[in-house]
Parts: structure tokens; C-alpha cells; sequence
């Protein structure tokens, strides 16, 4: 009997070891990491390089107290995030999770208003729907239902507009038009909130788990940019999940060379090997925050020696191996064979992303976009198969958390030819077992 619990009572076996995309149960058994985890081990696990530079950095010291000491670690990773940040945002905050980093966020954004004499911002709009993280700050910029309602009563609740999902209003993603029309939504939610009460506006580049690598549609992210300078309003860049150069670019905004105020990074970033994240700003929001008497936040393994060694280790890992174009390359690849997905199963209904940070949606009916009856539990069932046979997938409900089921393909940067072979064969052999549970038409395979 175990006496760790997490969200249910789902119990998995005991892992045993891991390397490279696979990782073996107690009973040996092989599992393909096709999610990454969490869309967390990037450059995939037992990494060389990484677990030798942890080691030396042990010989030295664990931990370092960032008011007591500075450290050779947290000071190289700060400057090399710093260097793959956009001109000008050469602060860095670290943290050790992405709930934290978002949380980090919105508290500099907070405290930055106040320092310019701006007291009354103090509202953040976020999308719906949306994941940015389960404390309860970051749990109220989060549009998810079953994660936020059974906390409503404890927290203040922040303005939402809706994602900008042209697949399922009928629209055309590539037409400057839709991103207009998605955008737009921001500038009449900041003028029905008040301007003057109006702090930041949050937004996954590319959208993670709530979404499903949700793609924003041309022109979105220059107009959302464009009415956050209007307005006064501070523009905070989630890449807690896009970042890292999963997406084929280190940034998920470097696809549309857009700049945010603030940005939160982890999962990737830390590449699974230790907890890490970290909150990027420009030098001037940083500098007035700190005239004004200092940053009233912090965490206690902040710039923790250990983690920031993991991290610039990760870092070289991707540059010295060019895992940012194999992403690209490989995700192209990826897209390419699940969008082939669609000929045999009429249930597939969109598939979607970035580099290697992807997802497809299950529906009942392609052209209304109708979602799969609730009572199959398809988020899970389709997972749970595939897990049997070895695959292991990403899954959420998609229309706010309550109905609709879309599922992350997203296996770390260094995957090859041979490891996309092998999640298309698996994931081919669950879809045809869950159609056949749930008594769903397939055609020919592609």
C-alpha cells in the first residue's frame, strides 16, 4: 500500500529506469515517451552530459541561499537565458516550477504599476480556455473549470475572452481577418473592464494543455501587442511549455517576432532533470520594481546552484546537438503522418501545432466539430490503451475542461525517424482499438 496520493487513486507501475525517449517499468517493460512527460523532458532522459554536470556542480555545493551568496551556476544560466531572450529583457528571476514562474509574473507586473504610479491596475485577462499553472494565483488567470470552480470562493476570479479557436468557429486561421477578429476581443474586454483597472493581458504563444497546441491565427499576436501598448496594458508571454525550443524556435512568439513584457518559462527548460523555471523581463521594469524598494516575492530555491547547472547544461545540449532544428524537422514530419490520421479515422478532427509540441482532437462530426458523447471518457480511455501498448500520450478535455477530448503528441527534440515510426504504430493501434470499443467508423489506412 502506498502512502503517496496525487490527483485520483489511477495507479501506473513502478518505473525502474529511463533513457533517451524510452523508459522501462520494474517488470522491464518499455514505454516510448511520446509526451514527454509533461511536455517536460526535452532533450530526452539520462542525458551524459547533464547528469556530469550535476555531478560537479554536487562536488561544490547544493544549495546557496540567494540572499546569502551568489553562485557561479545561477549567475551562467541568468546570462545565457538572458542572450536567448528578446533585446532588452535581460532580467531573471528563477523559480522552480511553471506555477511559480506565472505567479512571478503577475507580481512584477503588479508591483511594476505601482512603482510608475499606476495603483489602480490590478486586473489580468486571460483566455478561456486556459492552463497557467494550479496556485491560486496563477489558478485564477487559468480558464479550466474542473481545476478552478472548487476554488472560486478563495480567490478573485480575472477576466477572460475567448481563445482564438477558428477550428471550431468555422474560420480561417490563416486569414488576417480571423486573427483581427480574435484580437479585437482584448481591446473590447479592456474597455468593458475599465482601462485605467486593466494590468496584463497572459497568453500561451502556443497553447498547451488546455488548448491543445493551439496555433494563434495570422496577425493574433502583433494585434494582441499592438492594443496592450494602447492601452498601458502589460503583455506576459506563458512559454512554460512552448519554451525551450520545443516548438522549433527557442520561443514559441519567435514564429510571429513578437515581444511581451514578461515571460514564464519551466517544463523544458529545466529539461526534466531537476525543477526549474524561471520569469525573463525587461531591465527597466525590473530597475523601477527595485527603486521602489525591491521585489516583494521570492521562493526559497530560487537560483538553486544544483538546478541552474541542470539547466545551462540543457541549454548546450540543445545548441551543441541543434535539437531546436530537430524539432522543426521533426515536427514537420510528426504533423505531416497524424494529419494522414484523418483519411482512416473520421474522428479525428484537428490536428495542430509546432515543431514538436502537437495534438489532435477527437470529434463525433467533422463538419460541425460536434465533440465525442462525454460518457466515453475518450480523454482517458484512448491514453490508457495506448499506455498498454507501450506509448505513452498527453490528454484534456477540450472545450473548457468539461467535454471534448484532444490528446499532446509531444516526444522530446531528439527523437529520430525510427521513434516517429514507432508512436505512428502505436498510436494507430490504440485508435483502432478505441473505435472499436466505442463502435466508431474507421476507413483505410492512409
Amino acid at each position: 500500500m502506498s502512502h503517496l496520493f496525487y490527483q485520483s487513486r489511477l495507479a501506473r507501475p513502478e518505473l525502474d529506469r529511463a533513457e533517451g525517449i524510452y523508459m522501462w517499468d520494474k517488470a522491464g517493460k518499455r514505454y516510448l515517451d511520446g509526451s514527454s512527460g509533461a511536455m517536460v523532458s526535452n532533450i530526452g532522459h539520462s542525458n551524459p552530459a547533464v547528469l556530469q554536470a550535476m555531478r560537479e556542480q554536487m562536488e561544490k555545493s547544493t544549495f546557496g541561499y540567494r540572499l546569502h551568496f551568489q553562485t557561479e551556476a545561477s549567475e551562467a544560466l541568468a546570462a545565457k537565458t538572458a542572450e536567448l531572450s528578446p533585446p532588452g529583457m535581460d532580467k531573471v528571476f528563477f523559480v522552480s516550477g511553471g506555477s511559480e514562474a506565472v505567479e512571478s509574473t503577475l507580481k512584477l507586473a503588479r508591483q511594476y504599476k505601482l512603482a510608475v504610479g499606476e495603483p489602480q491596475r490590478f486586473k489580468v485577462i486571460s483566455r478561456m480556455p486556459s492552463y497557467h499553472g494550479s496556485t491560486l494565483g496563477a489558478l485564477a488567470v487559468t480558464g479550466y473549470a474542473p481545476m478552478t470552480a472548487p476554488f472560486d470562493p478563495m480567490m478573485m476570479r480575472m477576466p477572460k475572452i475567448p481563445a482564438p479557436r477558428a477550428y471550431l468557429d468555422g474560420l480561417d486561421m490563416h486569414d488576417p481577418a480571423t486573427g483581427l477578429h480574435y484580437a479585437n476581443m482584448l481591446e473590447q474586454k479592456i474597455q468593458d473592464e475599465g482601462p485605467e483597472t486593466v494590468l496584463a493581458f497572459i497568453v500561451e504563444p502556443v497553447g498547451g494543455a488546455s488548448t491543445g497546441a493551439l496555433v494563434p491565427p495570422a496577425g493574433y499576436m502583433q494585434r494582441i501587442r499592438e492594443i496592450c501598448d494602447e492601452y498601458g496594458v502589460m503583455l506576459i508571454h506563458d512559454e512554460v511549455m512552448s519554451g525551450g525550443g520545443r516548438t522549433g524556435k527557442f520561443w514559441g512568439a519567435e514564429h510571429w517576432q513578437t515581444m511581451p513584457d514578461i515571460i514564464s518559462i519551466s517544463k523544458g527548460f529545466g529539461g526534466g532533470y531537476v525543477p526549474l523555471g524561471a520569469m525573463i523581463a525587461r531591465g527597466d521594469i525590473v530597475e523601477a520594481v527595485l527603486d521602489q524598494g525591491g521585489f516583494i516575492h521570492g521562493h526559497t530555491y530560487a537560483g538553486n546552484p544544483l538546478a541552474c547547472a541542470a539547466g545551462i547544461a540543457v541549454i548546450e545540449e540543445i545548441e551543441r546537438n541543434d535539437l531546436i532544428g530537430n524539432a522543426a524537422r521533426m515536427g514537420d514530419a510528426l504533423k505531416g503522418r497524424l494529419e494522414a490520421l484523418m483519411q482512416r479515422y473520421p474522428f479525428v478532427g484537428d490536428v495542430r501545432g509546432k515543431g514538436l509540441l502537437l495534438a489532435f482532437e477527437l470529434v463525433a462530426d467533422r463538419d460541425s466539430m460536434e465533440p465525442l458523447p462525454k460518457e466515453l471518457n475518450a480523454h482517458s480511455r484512448l491514453v490508457d490503451i495506448a499506455y498498454d501498448k507501450g506509448l505513452i500520450i498527453y490528454s484534456r478535455r477540450t472545450r473548457g475542461g468539461l467535454k471534448g477530448d484532444h490528446f499532446l503528441v509531444c516526444p522530446p527534440m531528439i527523437v529520430g525517424d525510427e521513434g516517429i515510426d514507432e508512436i505512428m504504430e502505436g498510436l494507430t493501434a490504440a485508435l483502432d482499438q478505441f473505435a472499436q470499443e466505442a463502435g466508431l467508423e474507421t476507413g483505410q489506412s492512409a
